[in-house]
Order: structure tokens, then C-alpha cells, then sequence
């Protein structure tokens, strides 16, 4: 039995790829690309060749020693058929990926969602590990979720289960990139900080931003960071308005779901204690008493890993 799957991680800003060992969930060899620049279903489909290419140079573990490729795409999924339905953040739209993946390079290709695929990781080798009812949350350039029920991975009726980035916390509220108005999204994801901070600057207000950017209308989780820091005015403002919408989402989560842990992950929670140790107590504080005293929050484990090692573990995932 072959010892050895490729995980791929897709999202709006990055590609990362590895090289898994599945009895571990050890990552062996990586590469990281980005993916800001790569839109559309053409641009897309050949980034994520040209990295794997990247990852077969780099690694010395040959192709038939690898039993599968697997990827987690940052959008709308039909996993049997492998196709991206739609990735707003990608400007993608039924791109067959596991048919172009499976003629390129002759391996089996399965797909997922990005944060499903990044929640299987963590149940298997993360902090989801020994539980069975979890929410997974991460905050990037979007905010994404799953669902874990009885230990598996819950789809819903149509598969789509788990989209709080598009819960609606403003009816009449921002523009949303899914098309609809006011979801949390728009108001709590590092994009949203990154459109509020950057507005304010144009308008005049000082902040340390514009000098850690150099200038560029491109701010990072490392960039916000080092502006807490600082105590920078604009970006403390608009991170807490972030906090109190995420923080809203999460507690109707609490409440609607009642899960015995919520796994919050991406960027932000990452990079950001401030960020994600205020909106843990303010949603445990915003969520009703019984539910809130049983809540049980921990960060993602495998960080930026979990996607790479969920994808690379889609061969045996049973949903």
C-alpha cells in the first residue's frame, strides 16, 4: 500500500501544496504559491499544475510511490465529479478540476471544499481529535466553516452546509463578493479589515499600515499584527469592529448548533492572539448561558497544514 498522498490547499491568496505521509499527517515536502494574481478558470488550472510540477522537483519521493492528489478548493464543490462550482474569490466557475488533474499527471484526484478539507485534517491529526459535534471557522480572505456531526463531516442537503461567511448579520447592509448584502463576510474576514482601513486612509486618517504595505493596497495578517502592536488608532478601530461581528456569528453558532468545540483557524487567528482571544470571549459572553458554559474553543493544531493534510487524506474519508 502506497504510503504517500499530495495535499493541495486552495484558497484566494495562496497555494500550498505537500507531500503527506497518511499514517502520520506529517507534511515532507511543501510548496507555497500565490495565487492573487491567478484568476479565472484557465489562470487557476494552471497554477495549481505548475505547483504541483514545483512539488514533484522538489521532492525525492517518485510519482507511483503516490496513491492520490487531493485538493481543497475555496468555493462551492461537486466532489464525485471534482468540480469547482463556484470560487467568487477565484472568479472561478465549473472548472473540472479532477478531470484536468487526472489527465496531467495519471494519479487519482479527489476534491473538497477548503475548510472541510482543512476540519478532516484537524479531526484526524489536530485539535479535533477524540471529539464528534465541532464547528471549524476560519477567518482569511473569507470566513469559512464546517460542520462535524457524530464525528463526520456534515454536508447538508445539497452539500453546502457550513457557509457562516454568508449569514446575514446587517439585512440592508456592505456588498458581499457572493453577490447578496450584509453577510458576515463583509464585515469580519481580513479582506473586509483590509477594505476598512484602507478607506480610511484614503480619506486622511494616519496609521502605521501604509508604511508596513509600502504603499501597496495589500495588507496581511502580519501587517495588522505589528499595527496592534503599535497601538496603530485606525487598525485597532476597524479589527474590533471585526472582532464584534465574528464574534456575533459565533455565538448564533453556539446557540443554533450547541457544539462541544469550536476549531478557529486561517490567517488572523493565526497571526493575531488579540484577534482571536477577544472573539472567543466575547462570543462565549454574547451566547446563551447554558450552551456558552459548555463551549470549548481551541486553535487549528496543524496551522497552516490542516488544509494540505485534509486534502492529502481524501481517498478514506467516509461522509
Amino acid at each position: 500500500m502506497k504510503k504517500y498522498s499530495i495535499g493541495i490547499d486552495l484558497g484566494g491568496t495562496k497555494i500550498l501544496a505537500g507531500v503527506v505521509e497518511k499514517s502520520t499527517g506529517k507534511v515532507l515536502f511543501e510548496v507555497k504559491n500565490k495565487t492573487k494574481k491567478e484568476k479565472g478558470n484557465k489562470k487557476v488550472g494552471s497554477k495549481i499544475i505548475e505547483t504541483l510540477n514545483e512539488l514533484f522537483s522538489a521532492s525525492d519521493i517518485k510519482k507511483d510511490e503516490i496513491s492520490s492528489i487531493g485538493i481543497g478548493l475555496a468555493g462551492q464543490v461537486e466532489r464525485e465529479q471534482g468540480v469547482l462550482i463556484n470560487a467568487v474569490n477565484l472568479e472561478c466557475k465549473d472548472l473540472h478540476i479532477k478531470e484536468i488533474l487526472e489527465k496531467e499527471f495519471n494519479i487519482p484526484v479527489y476534491v473538497g471544499n477548503d475548510v472541510e478539507v482543512a476540519t478532516f485534517g484537524e479531526l484526524n491529526f489536530g485539535a479535533g481529535r477524540e471529539h464528534k459535534d465541532i464547528v471549524c471557522i476560519f477567518v482569511g480572505t473569507g470566513i469559512g466553516s464546517s460542520i462535524v456531526k457524530d464525528g463526520k463531516i456534515h454536508l447538508g442537503a445539497s452539500q453546502s452546509a457550513g457557509e457562516i461567511g454568508h449569514i446575514i448579520v446587517d439585512l440592508n447592509g456592505r456588498a458581499c463578493a457572493c453577490g447578496g448584502n450584509g453577510c458576515l463576510e463583509a464585515y469580519a474576514s481580513r479582506s473586509a479589515i483590509e477594505s476598512r482601513i484602507l478607506g480610511a486612509v484614503k480619506k486622511g486618517r494616519k496609521s502605521i499600515i501604509t508604511e508596513l504595505c509600502e504603499g501597496k493596497n495589500s495588507i496581511s495578517s502580519k501587517h495588522i499584527k505589528k499595527s496592534l502592536d503599535a497601538h496603530d488608532e485606525v487598525v485597532t478601530q476597524y479589527v474590533n469592529e471585526a472582532i464584534d461581528y465574528l464574534s456575533g456569528g459565533i455565538a448564533s453558532v453556539i446557540n443554533f448548533y450547541n457544539p462541544e468545540l469550536i476549531i478557529l483557524g486561517g490567517g488572523l487567528i493565526q497571526s493575531v492572539d488579540e484577534f482571536y482571544l477577544k472573539t472567543i470571549k466575547k462570543a462565549r459572553a454574547k451566547a446563551l448561558p447554558t450552551p456558552a458554559l459548555s463551549i470549548e474553543f481551541k486553535k487549528a493544531a496543524l496551522g497552516d497544514y490542516s488544509g494540505v493534510v485534509g486534502a492529502a487524506l481524501l481517498e478514506k474519508r467516509v461522509l
